[in-house]
């Protein structure tokens, strides 16, 4: 198999993340268009945006928690050579899973629904650190 195509859903997840940046920037326009913002807390306090755009925004700061991790599981396994179809289809299920984290976050933010969405994500995660630590511990590797 292809190790290189580990780097698909990597890309599908730093796309996701670079459109919610757009998405903020248009939010954050329409927001002070207006006049929804306290500018003169704008700078350091959250609370001066109104809910439509905290909404996005905490959503960017949830693309640097996980993801993360999911990053870096992705280069292990690649560098591993242990890209297999398991950690392929578990990667492609986190990628579309933040789609579908981001969404409900961002949209209806109904919290039962993103949590069950985010503990999938991570459980994805989880299955592809077990295949790296897996590939890693292999006695043939260990020679």
């Amino acid at each position: 198999m292809n190790r290189n195509l580990i780097f698909a859903p990597v890309l599908v997840q730093v796309l996701l993340t670079l459109a919610i940046y757009v998405l903020l920037v248009r939010a954050k326009v329409r927001a002070m268009k207006l006049g929804q913002v306290d500018m003169a807390r704008r700078a350091l306090h959250d609370d001066a945006w109104p809910e439509s755009v905290m909404k996005i925004n905490n959503n960017i700061r949830n693309q640097f928690e996980v993801p993360v991790v999911f990053y870096v599981v992705s280069f292990v396994l690649w560098a591993l050579d242990a890209v297999g179809i398991v950690a392929l289809i578990a990667a492609w299920l986190f990628a579309v899973g933040r789609i579908a984290h981001a969404y409900s976050h961002i949209v209806p933010n109904y919290v039962p629904v993103r949590r069950k969405v985010f503990t999938f994500g991570w459980l994805m995660v989880i299955v592809m650190a077990v295949l790296a630590v897996w590939d890693l511990l292999d006695p043939k590797n260990l020679l």
